[in-house]
Parts: structure tokens; sequence; C-alpha cells
């Protein structure tokens, strides 16, 4: 089997090359093999040399990387990382250092139990260490959760985290059409309709950032996540 790491790229061209080494030293249960598909939404800094010094140095593993010919948001280069995508499996990681590629296995580890089709790695549960920084963006997540839950059925405790896996025959039972960060909620919305999929949930560890250190979502990606709830959920 072969995992399919996407990572959306924007303006981390100090930290790109550090994810990049987490994400190859990572050792995935049975076996697995893994490519990494690194799409750029056309950075304006040094994000694109760094790729590519990167990937000409560590040319014996699986990368490729793709440029936007324009920044058209998180979510566009998402989708283009789906179409490049060649794994049987799928998992988004960002390219900075709030998500650690080595609990990869935790979100691996029911899907080659063969008990999940989708596994979502939370934030909000179990023991493993996070951050502790904004009151009012953790009651954000937590109402957006809440409201995806109530549209969708399910009982997710972190809808919007960034370590989403799935098989990515998925894929093909839905078109994702979001540009930016609306595309977790719409995603969410359109898996949770397939007639018969498993959701999983595990805890992760979650290492944030300040504004000041490069975080980039803000209250209007809320305002249009709760749009992409109501949407993708009533509107089919």
């Amino acid at each position: 089997m072969k995992l399919s790491v996407v990572i959306p790229v924007y303006n981390e061209g100090p930290t790109v090359h550090h994810i990049l080494d987490k994400v190859i030293e990572v050792q995935l249960l049975g076996d697995t093999q893994k490519e990494i598909v690194i799409v750029d939404d056309a950075s304006t800094d040094n994000s694109q040399e760094a790729v590519e010094a990167f990937i000409a140095s560590h040319s014996e593993h699986d990368m490729r990387y793709f440029r936007q010919p324009k920044n058209c948001g998180k979510g566009a280069a998402i989708r283009k990382g789906f179409e490049l995508a060649v794994g049987e499996y799928i998992v988004i990681q960002d390219a900075d250092l709030e998500y650690d590629p080595e609990e990869y296995n935790l979100l691996l580890a029911p899907i080659l139990k063969g008990v999940a089709d989708v596994v979502y790695g939370s934030r909000f549960q179990g023991g493993n260490p996070h951050r502790i920084l904004f009151f009012w963006h953790s009651i954000g997540n937590k109402f957006l959760t809440f409201l995806s839950n109530m549209f969708t059925d399910l009982n997710l405790t972190d809808m919007e985290t960034c370590y989403k896996m799935f098989r990515r025959s998925l894929l093909e039972e839905f078109t994702l059409q979001e540009n930016r960060f609306g595309i977790e909620p719409e995603m969410t919305a359109k898996l949770a309709r397939i007639k018969g999929i498993r959701f999983y949930e595990v805890g992760i560890s979650y290492y944030g950032r300040t504004f000041e250190e490069g975080k980039k979502i803000n209250w209007k990606d809320g305002v249009r996540a709760i749009w992409c709830i109501i949407k993708y959920n009533l509107f089919r």
C-alpha cells in the first residue's frame, strides 16, 4: 500500500524543509510506502527554491512538486494535490510545524486493521501535547465542529483538523469546490454522505503557531466555514 502525503505550501520557505525532513523520516506501519506531493500556491517568498533544493538533495525519495500559476488558496492547492496523488490512501500535511508526521501511524492503524475508511486526527482528544494559544479560536473550532455534526450526524471532536486520512478512491464519489479553508467542512459533508463509510478519530498532538509565527486563518474564514457547512449539507 502507498500513502500519498499532500502538502499545500504558501510562503513557508523558512520551515518547509523541516517538515519535509520529518515526513521522509517516518516509517509507516505494515511496510506502507509513501509519496510526497507538494503543491505551492504561488508563494512570493523562497518556498519554491527551498522545496526544489530539498527534492534535489533527496532524490531517492518519491517526491513531486507543482507550482500553481496563481495564488488561489489552501483548498485549491489541496484539490490539485489530490489530482496528482497516486497512493491508495491520502493524508493532508500542512507545511508548517503545527502537526507531527510521526503520528501518521496513529491514523493509519485503523485503516490497516480494516475497520476504517476515513480517519481524522483530533487536537481535542487524547493525552498528546498541544500548545495553549487562542481561546476564541478554540471556541470557534468547537462551534464549527458542533454545527457540522448537527448536519452530518457524526460525533467528531475536530472537524477542522488538518490531519484527514482516507481512501483515495472516495474522491470519485464527489467533486470538491472550495479554494480556501472552507474545504474542511465541504470535505466532511461530502464524505459523510457516502453510504456505508466508516469514520474514525484519533487523538493527535498540536504545536500551534501565533499570527506572528505565520498563522494564516482568520475570522473571515470562520464565517465562510459556517456558510460551507450549510451549503454542502443542505444544498446538495
